[in-house]
C-alpha cells in the first residue's frame, strides 16, 4: 500500500478491490446493531460489492446508467456506491432529508433508472416520486419492508442480491471495470444548494482518486499514517454520506488508506459513539465545533475555580503561539495544562484522536484556537462539490494558521482573478453540471474552476477566504461586508445559537437571532420567567440582554459591520425548515423570503 498507488489506479473500484485484497479479513465497516458494534471485514465487503454489482447488471442496467442511492450512513451505503460503479453504472446520492419534491426533481433531472432506499421511513418522501418518474425500473430495499405496488418498477430485496457465487461475480467485475479510467462518471452528486435548486456536479474517478492522494499525503507526513495498515486509522462516519465532503473525506479516503470506518448512530448519539470508537481521524463540519466548544466549556466552568484557570490561560497561551509571540515564561504553566487539563478534554473524544478536519464552510478562527488550546489538533479544509471536493488543507508542516484554510494538496492548482474570486485548476475539477450547458459555462473557463469564492494567497502561499462572492453585502456607501465573519462572531456569544445579517445596498447591518435554548431556560429561572421561547422574546428584559450579547460583539467590529437592530426569529434554523442545507450552512434566500418585511422593517424604526 503506497501513496504512489492513488495515481496508478485507473478507477476507485480498482483501488477498493486492491485494498480489499491486501487486507483480506480484517476488520472495515463497523455497526452497532443489536446494542453491539459488528464489523464487516473487507474479503466480505468485496464480495458483496460485486455480487451485488453483476446483480444489477443481471436486471438490464447498462454502462452510465444513474441509480440513485437513498440511506443513512451505514455499511450498506458503502457496498452501494462502490458496487453502481462496479457495474459501471453512475451512483446519484440523495439526502435523507430530501422532501418528495427534492427527490423528483433529482430523479428526473438524472433520469436514474434504478434506486436503492434503506428503509421503509425513508421510503416514505421517496416512492411517490419515483411511482412518478419516467424511466425507474427497479427499487432495491436494504431493509426488509413491504413495497407497495411500483408501476413499472420492479422490486427486488438487498439480501438476495448480495449472496451467490463471488468468485463468479468477482471475475466479471474484475472485467468490466478493466474499461473504467479515470475520466469515466463515477458520481452525480446534487449541491445541497444555499439558493436555487440543486445542480448535479459530474465527478469522474480521476477527480475523486486525486482528492484522496491529497489528502491522504497530508495524513502520511504530518501524522504518521502507515500505509501497511498493521496500524490502520479509524474513522467515525456521521455528516451525511450523500455530501461529498463525506463521501470522499469520510469514505473514499478511509478505502484508500486501509482504514477502518464506524458509523455513528446519530447525531444525539455522538458523543457517546466517540468515547467507544475513539476514533483517530474525523471528518466535521464548523457548527459542530461550535457546539462541541460551549459544550467543554460549560463542563469546565462546572469544575471549579482551578479547572477555569487553567482554561483561561490555555486560551491565552495559544493565542500568542497563533500570533507568533510564544514567550518561554509560559512554559512551566502551559506543562501544567498539559498535564491537568488537555487529556481530559481528549478523553471526550476518544483518547486517540490526531486529527479533526473541518470543511463545508467557514471556521470561525477563535473555535480553532479554542481546540488548539485544549491539545487537540484542528485542520481546516476548503473546497466544494464541484473539485471533488478538497481544494486545500491546513497542516501543522506549513504551520496552523487558523485564518487561512492552509495551501493547496498536491496536484491542485489556485491562482486569484482580479476581482478576487479564487480559480482552481486540476484533475479535481468537475466535467460539469449533469445536463447543464448554461451553468457549466459560468463555472469553467479555461480549466479553471471559478468557485465563487472570495480570498487571497498569504505570503506562505495558503489561501485566506474572506467570503461568498455573491453573499459579499455591498453596502450603501460601496463598502465590502463579509456577512459570514459577522455571523460566525454572533453565534460565539453564549446568548446567541444562530444568526444571519443582511444590509445590502443599505446603509449598516441589520441581524436575524435565534437565542441559544440553554442559555435561555437559565435566563428564564434566573428572572422568574416561565420558559416559553415566544414570550421571552417579548420582553424588554431579554431582548436588552441578547442586545448586550450583540453588542459586545460590536466593539470588535469596524463601523460598516456593526449590526445595528435585530429581530428574533420565529423558530430554530433547521434543514426540516428548509432554512439550512444538510451540511448546516443557512439558507439565505429562505430566510429572507421569510423575515424580509420583519428585518426590512428595522431600517424604518
Amino acid at each position: 500500500m503506497q501513496l504512489a498507488d492513488f495515481d496508478a489506479a485507473p478507477n476507485l473500484v480498482a483501488l477498493f478491490l486492491a485494498r480489499a485484497d491486501e487486507l483480506g479479513d480484517r476488520p472495515f465497516l463497523h455497526a452497532r446493531r443489536d446494542g453491539q458494534w459488528q464489523a464487516l471485514t473487507w474479503r466480505e465487503v468485496a464480495d458483496q460489492v460485486c455480487l451485488l454489482a453483476e446483480a444489477l447488471r443481471a436486471m438490464g442496467l447498462v454502462a452510465g446508467d444513474r441509480v440513485m442511492l437513498v440511506a443513512d450512513n451505514r455499511p450498506e451505503w458503502c457496498i452501494a456506491d462502490l458496487a453502481i460503479m462496479a457495474a459501471g453504472l453512475v451512483t446519484v446520492p440523495a439526502y435523507t432529508t430530501n422532501t418528495e419534491r427534492d427527490h423528483a426533481h433529482v430523479l428526473e433531472n438524472s433520469g436514474a433508472r434504478a434506486v436503492i432506499v434503506a428503509d421503509a421511513r425513508l421510503a416514505r418522501p421517496l416512492l411517490p416520486a419515483v411511482l412518478r418518474a419516467n424511466g425507474v425500473t427497479h427499487v432495491i430495499a436494504i431493509e426488509s419492508f413491504r413495497l407497495p405496488q411500483l408501476g413499472d418498477a420492479t422490486g427486488h430485496d438487498w439480501a438476495a442480491l448480495v449472496t451467490g457465487d463471488a468468485a463468479c461475480a468477482r471475475k466479471a467485475v474484475a472485467a468490466r471495470i478493466a474499461g473504467i479510467g479515470r475520466e469515466d462518471l463515477a458520481c452525480l452528486i446534487y449541491t445541497s444548494g444555499t439558493g436555487g435548486a440543486p445542480r448535479g456536479v459530474m465527478q469522474h474517478h480521476g477527480m475523486l482518486l486525486r482528492n484522496v492522494a491529497g489528502a491522504a499525503e497530508v495524513l502520511a507526513q504530518d501524522f504518521g499514517w502507515d500505509p501497511t495498515g498493521r496500524k490502520p486509522e479509524a474513522f467515525l462516519s456521521f455528516l451525511p454520506l450523500s455530501h461529498a465532503y463525506e463521501h470522499t473525506g469520510g469514505q473514499l479516503l478511509p478505502i484508500g488508506m486501509g482504514a477502518q470506518i464506524w458509523y455513528a448512530e446519530g447525531l444525539d448519539k455522538l458523543a457517546a459513539n466517540i468515547e467507544e470508537v475513539r476514533p483517530t481521524i474525523m471528518v466535521v463540519v464548523p457548527r459542530l465545533f461550535e457546539v462541541l466548544r460551549t459544550r467543554i466549556m460549560k463542563q469546565i466552568e462546572k469544575q471549579g475555580r482551578i479547572a477555569n484557570f487553567l482554561m483561561d490561560r490555555a486560551l491565552r497561551i495559544e493565542g500568542r503561539a497563533v500570533e507568533g509571540a510564544k514567550r518561554l515564561v509560559d512554559r512551566p504553566l502551559d506543562l501544567l495544562i498539559a498535564r491537568l487539563l488537555r487529556p481530559k478534554v481528549r478523553a471526550k473524544f476518544g483518547g486517540r484522536i490526531k486529527a479533526m478536519v473541518s470543511g463545508g464552510a467557514p471556521l470561525n478562527p477563535e473555535i480553532g484556537t479554542f481546540f488548539s488550546a485544549m491539545g487537540l489538533t484542528l485542520l481546516q479544509g476548503y473546497g466544494q462539490t464541484e473539485s471533488g471536493p478538497v481544494v486545500s488543507c491546513n497542516r501543522p508542516a506549513t504551520g496552523l494558521k487558523m485564518d487561512t484554510v492552509g495551501r493547496p494538496l498536491s496536484g491542485v492548482e489556485v491562482r486569484i482573478a482580479e476581482d478576487g474570486e479564487i480559480l482552481v485548476r486540476g484533475e479535481l475539477v468537475m466535467k460539469g453540471y449533469w445536463r447543464n450547458p448554461e451553468e457549466t459555462a459560468k463555472a469553467l473557463h479555461d480549466g479553471w474552476l471559478h468557485t465563487g469564492d472570495v480570498g487571497h494567497l498569504d505570503a506562505k502561499g495558503r489561501i485566506v477566504i474572506t467570503d461568498r462572492k455573491k453573499d459579499m453585502i455591498v453596502n450603501d456607501k460601496g463598502d465590502n461586508v463579509s456577512p459570514q465573519r459577522v455571523e460566525g462572531m454572533l453565534t460565539l456569544q453564549p446568548e446567541i445559537a444562530q444568526a444571519m445579517v443582511m444590509g445590502d445596498r443599505r446603509p449598516w447591518l441589520v441581524g436575524l437571532v435565534v437565542p441559544d435554548a440553554e442559555w435561555a431556560l437559565g435566563w428564564a429561572r434566573a428572572n422568574d420567567e416561565k420558559f416559553d421561547m415566544a414570550g421571552l422574546q417579548g420582553l424588554p428584559a431579554f431582548r436588552s440582554a441578547v442586545r448586550a450579547a450583540i453588542d459586545r460583539v460590536n466593539q470588535e467590529l469596524s463601523v460598516v459591520e456593526k449590526v445595528r437592530q435585530f429581530a428574533f426569529a420565529d423558530e430554530p434554523f433547521t434543514i426540516d425548515n428548509e432554512e439550512m442545507t444538510p451540511s448546516l450552512k443557512i439558507r439565505r434566500h429562505k430566510l429572507k423570503e421569510r423575515y424580509g418585511a420583519r428585518l426590512d422593517a428595522l431600517y424604518k424604526g
